[in-house]
């Protein structure tokens, strides 16, 4: 279901020099940032066909949200920020993880697609280890075709994000949460990535979240934060957190948790619970 989007009242957005997107597209101008959100449908059966030629598979979720995506650019460094569907599951190809097993795995061995039926030998989960996408544009702000052709490296770094920051009572300028694609796992539990995004008078924070339920069997959240605070450098400072929580049902109810999928629903509520498989936090190596 697509999420509403949320802007701030007018006083807030002029106070902070923030300026709405023309032709109601949904986003914003703010602080040399332009944030911008896409909701499209799912893909058509004939760009389904596209993608899988394009990944190398023929398996792809229930929902692919192909075209939606939300894009976070800063005109003077040319640095964009995408995070998309079709790079995470590039990810996902990749990474290549075992298929998960289920008790009902009779129930699992074919998934039916016209005229053939196919072995679930692949992740079916379609787990990615994607963080977002990053670029420089070319003919942005101070950019030049000399250093266009340099990759944006994350490096590892000790900055933490600041949580008190985001903690603040500020007015949200603009809010949006954008689904990039979904998988019911055939009725028995969830496959969701998806990318939220709020704009605060100093600065703006992304959560891209991918979270896996399989009912009876494993939990897994992966999550991604990145923040930015504004200042009125050339080059703005972009800080990543990723963490990876993973736990089987069995470990969770050793410990006295429910079993019950219905009170797993929002991953919120049991993402604290899950121990943590992978951390670390980088901050974007802007050439320049």
């Amino acid at each position: 279901m697509e999420e509403e989007s949320e802007v701030g009242r007018e006083s807030d957005l002029k106070a902070a020099g923030a300026e709405l997107l023309p032709d109601g597209r949904r986003g914003l101008h703010l602080k040399g940032w332009k944030i911008e959100s896409l909701h499209r449908s799912i893909l058509t059966s004939l760009a389904i066909q596209e993608w899988e030629e394009k990944l190398g598979t023929s398996h792809l979720p229930e929902m692919v949200f192909g075209e939606s995506s939300l894009c976070l650019s800063h005109v003077d460094s040319g640095v964009k920020l995408h995070y998309n569907a079709f790079d995470a599951l590039k990810g996902w190809k990749q990474e290549a993880l075992p298929p998960v097993e289920v008790p009902a795995a009779a129930k699992w061995k074919f998934r039916s697609k016209p005229f053939q039926q196919v072995i679930l030998d692949y992740d079916y989960t379609f787990t990615t280890p994607y963080c977002g996408s990053e670029a420089i544009e070319p003919n942005q702000g101070k950019i030049t075709s000399e250093n266009s052709c340099f990759d944006l490296q994350w490096e590892d770094c000790d900055e933490r994000i600041d949580l008190a920051a985001l903690s603040a009572k500020e007015p949200i300028l603009f809010y949006d949460e954008v689904i990039l694609y979904e998988d019911e796992l055939a009725d028995n539990g969830v496959s969701l990535l998806t990318a939220k995004v709020r704009v605060m008078p100093s600065c703006w924070f992304l959560l891209l979240r991918f979270w896996l339920r399989v009912d009876g069997v494993l939990m897994r959240l992966r999550d991604t934060r990145v923040y930015c605070a504004f200042n009125d450098k050339a080059k703005p400072v972009i800080l990543r957190e990723s963490c990876w929580r993973e736990a089987t049902i069995q470990s969770l109810s050793s410990k006295g948790f429910p079993t019950d999928a219905a009170v797993y629903g929002d991953p919120s509520h049991i993402s604290q619970k899950l121990p943590i498989i992978k951390h670390k936090t980088q901050r974007l190596n802007i050439p320049g």
